[in-house]
């Protein structure tokens, strides 16, 4: 059987203000069984990523317009579109392969043509691919299939403490609240992984709408104060100035300021936390300031916090995720988040957003 049939439903999209190179293009990849849509500019070529993303793209790199290293920078820094192999085209004059490998691309294939040359490059890429999307579905298949269990198991377990299955004594009904809650942690722990890994492979589809900061920061405050209020600490929010709407994943944003006043509760036994909403004074940026009086973070450890698998050595310490997938949404979001950190002291997380955050390609 031909190598071709095992790819007959693969989409290929290919790019050159050419007529003649796209010809020749489309005729050796549909003789494999592939198929292929042409496009001549780079902009349509965006433009018909985002409504059909394709297994692979052929892209020249000089065209009018945009070239190729600038498709080739747009589609990786958008993390809407999902992981796709890029080939690029490009004459023998053209003496910069670096340029297009730092902006992302990952082959290159040079003109004039060779038939069999181009087939051979096609298809290692495919492989990459159909290689990297097996690994997301893996994951993906792996989560559920752990969760599945786990939910049910909960569910059995709350039956059994309103009494199904028989009376319920203090010490069996305390077994089952542990019991109960482990598996809460497991679960919220195989729902950050799944996070993280759509993150990692592109696959996070992220939903820029209008929002009001200083609503969502009264919301987050509201829900997390009672447990401030266990442990004595005071939970305050300071607002210097009229803040702006901007873009951005309500969610998302929610989950890292949620995550981030979380650990701030969660490492300080006495004293306070402070949240700070501001403007920065060049007015592009909205950041936003946790401070917390708590056990600080040494030294060593505050480059690498939000690497992901990172534990810190506190015996409070989390799986090494929380502040990882935070990271993870705050670039998504063009942002960045930092941290200042002295043992015994206290932390401060900062955030920085840009106000400006509509000109994703």
């Amino acid at each position: 059987m031909s190598h071709s049939l095992a790819y007959l439903r693969n989409y290929i999209l290919a790019v050159d203000d050419n007529p003649d190179n796209l010809f020749l293009i489309k005729l050796a990849l549909e003789q494999e069984g592939y198929r292929v849509h042409l496009v001549e500019d780079g902009l349509t070529a965006l433009a018909q990523i985002q409504y059909a993303p394709p297994d692979l793209i052929l892209l020249d790199v000089m065209m009018p317009g945009i070239n190729g290293y600038e498709v080739t920078r747009r589609i990786r820094q958008n993390p809407n579109i999902p992981f796709i192999p890029i080939l690029l085209i490009t004459a023998y004059e053209e003496p910069s392969l670096v340029q297009g490998l730092d902006v992302g691309a990952d082959e290159f294939i040079r003109k004039p043509v060779q038939i069999d040359e181009l087939q051979a490059r096609v298809r290692s890429l495919l492989r990459l691919k159909h290689s990297i999307d097996q690994r997301e579905n893996f994951v993906s298949c792996l989560t559920h299939d752990l969760r599945t269990p786990l939910l049910a198991a909960n569910r059995m377990l709350n039956l059994i403490q309103q009494g199904v299955f028989g009376d319920v004594n203090d010490q069996m009904d305390n077994a089952v609240v542990n019991i109960i809650k482990s598996n809460d942690n497991l679960l919220t722990m195989l729902n950050t992984l799944l996070e993280v890994h759509c993150y990692e492979e592109g696959q996070k589809i992220l939903s820029f709408i209008s929002f009001n900061w200083l609503e969502l920061i009264d919301e987050i405050i509201a829900e997390l104060e009672p447990l401030a209020e266990e442990k004595g600490l005071s939970l305050t929010l300071e607002v210097n100035t009229e803040i702006p709407e901007i873009l951005g994943d309500r969610l998302e944003i929610r989950r890292v300021i949620t995550n981030v006043i979380s650990n701030a509760i969660k490492y300080t036994d006495e004293g306070s936390i402070t949240v700070r909403l501001k403007q920065s004074s060049s007015g592009d940026q909205i950041i936003i300031e946790v401070e917390d009086t708590g056990i600080g973070i040494p030294p060593e450890q505050q480059d690498t916090i939000f690497e992901r698998f990172r534990q810190g050595n506190h015996k409070r310490s989390g799986k090494g995720l929380g502040l990882y997938l935070c990271f993870q949404i705050i670039k998504a979001h063009r942002g960045t988040i930092k941290v200042q950190s002295e043992v015994d002291k206290g932390s401060i997380f900062t955030i920085s957003l840009p106000v400006n955050n509509d000109n994703y390609e």
